[in-house]
C-alpha cells in the first residue's frame, strides 16, 4: 500500500471509530504503533482528521425531532450573514450554503413541534430570512464516514 493509501486507510478507520487505539491502528494497516502516531498527528497538522466527537442519541437526550428548513433572505441585497446569525442557536446542528431556490439549508433537531415552530419564530426574526421546512419522519442512516474511492 502506498504512502497516501496508508493516510486514506488511517482517516477512514478513524472515522469508523475514532477511538481505534494508535495499536489496532497499525495492526490495520501493517504499521508500527508509533509510525501510526506520527502519520496521524501529520493528518491532524494537514487538517484533514479536524476533531474526534461522540455520536449522541439526540432523542435520549430530548430532541426525537429533526427538521431541515431552507433559508432565503427577505431582502437578497441585504449582507449575506445568515450562518452568523444563527450560530448561537443550539438546535441547529449544521447550516449548509446551498445552490437553487434557497441559500441556505439547516439541519435541527428539536423536542417536539411547538419547538419546532418556536425555533422557526426565532429564525425568521433573527436571520430575516423566508423558511420551507420539512419535518424528518424517520432516519434509515446518517453519519456516514467519508471513503475514499
Amino acid at each position: 500500500m502506498d504512502m497516501e493509501r496508508l493516510d486514506h486507510h488511517l482517516a477512514e478507520l478513524l472515522a469508523a471509530d475514532g477511538r481505534m487505539s494508535f495499536t489496532d491502528l497499525g495492526k490495520a494497516t501493517g504499521l508500527s504503533t508509533s509510525a501510526v502516531h506520527q502519520r496521524v498527528r501529520r493528518l491532524e497538522e494537514r487538517g484533514v482528521i479536524k476533531g474526534y466527537q461522540a455520536v449522541i442519541d439526540a432523542a435520549e437526550l430530548g430532541r426525537p425531532l429533526t427538521a431541515f428548513i431552507s433559508l432565503s433572505p427577505l431582502d437578497p441585497a441585504a449582507p449575506d450573514d445568515i450562518p452568523d446569525q444563527l450560530r448561537a442557536m443550539p438546535e441547529i446542528e449544521a447550516c449548509h450554503s446551498v445552490a437553487g431556490d434557497f441559500n441556505y439549508v439547516t439541519k435541527v433537531r428539536v423536542a417536539s413541534p411547538l419547538a419546532l415552530e418556536e425555533l422557526l419564530a426565532r429564525i425568521r426574526t433573527v436571520a430575516h430570512v423566508n423558511t420551507r421546512t420539512t419535518v424528518v419522519l424517520s432516519t434509515s442512516w446518517e453519519g456516514r464516514p467519508v471513503v475514499t474511492p
